[in-house]
Parts: structure tokens; C-alpha cells; sequence
């Protein structure tokens, strides 16, 4: 099975389709996206960009609302605080502080951009 993500004109994922192999292959069996495409687009119309369930390409699995970056040819999840940015490298959002790695539980906290520990610690 593919999978295929509706793209709305801000390249946003509106939502996520299985397709079968076969509406997606040549008559050998070899697996393309434009036959994918083509065939989503025919049963109803927009722009969609063909996404793996494994993470094999484009970096991550589409999500409702994640946008697809043609320049980095990845679906990026929503930002998740204003404060955060997106690495070029790991192709994901990231704190301007870096998580702690004493081992504790911390969540981020946009007022004071900072992270900030969960009280008490799970046993």
C-alpha cells in the first residue's frame, strides 16, 4: 500500500489516503508517484505529494496540518512555540535552549523560554 497527502495551496496536508499498489505502478509491478498521483487526482482533483509510513522518504510520515517543504522535499510537523526554529539538519523544530540531560523530566516553557522540571518525578 502507498500512501498520499492532499496538499492545500499553501502546501499544508489536509488529510492522508491509502492507495492501492496496483493504482500506483507500471505494469511491471515498479511502484511510481506520479501514477499515484495522477490516479488521487482523478478520483478528486487537488495536489498531492506521495508520503511514507516508515519515514523512508521526504522524513517523516505526513500528518494533518504538517506543511510539505519543496526545498528540503520533507513534510514538517507544525511549529510548536514561536520561539523554536527549524534545523537544516535534523530537519525538525528545535528549543533556542537545549534539552537538559541530567535524566530528568522537563517541558518547555514559552514565557520564559526556558525549560522547566516536571514536579514530582515519575518513579
Amino acid at each position: 500500500m502507498a500512501h498520499f497527502a492532499e496538499l492545500d495551496n499553501n502546501d499544508v496536508v489536509l488529510r492522508v489516503i491509502v492507495v492501492s499498489n496496483a493504482d500506483t505502478s507500471t505494469p511491471d509491478g515498479n511502484e511510481v508517484e506520479s501514477i499515484g498521483i495522477a490516479f488521487c487526482q482523478r478520483l478528486f482533483g487537488g495536489n498531492w505529494k506521495q508520503t511514507s509510513y516508515n519515514g523512508n522518504f521526504r522524513v517523516r510520515y505526513a500528518g494533518i496540518g504538517y506543511t510539505y517543504n519543496s526545498q528540503l522535499d520533507a513534510f514538517i510537523p507544525p511549529k510548536p512555540y514561536p520561539s523554536w526554529v527549524l534545523s537544516p539538519i535534523t530537519i525538525d523544530w528545535e528549543a533556542p535552549v537545549p534539552y537538559p540531560t541530567d535524566g530528568k523530566v522537563y517541558f518547555w516553557n514559552e514565557g520564559t523560554l526556558s525549560w522547566q522540571l516536571v514536579e514530582p518525578q515519575p518513579a
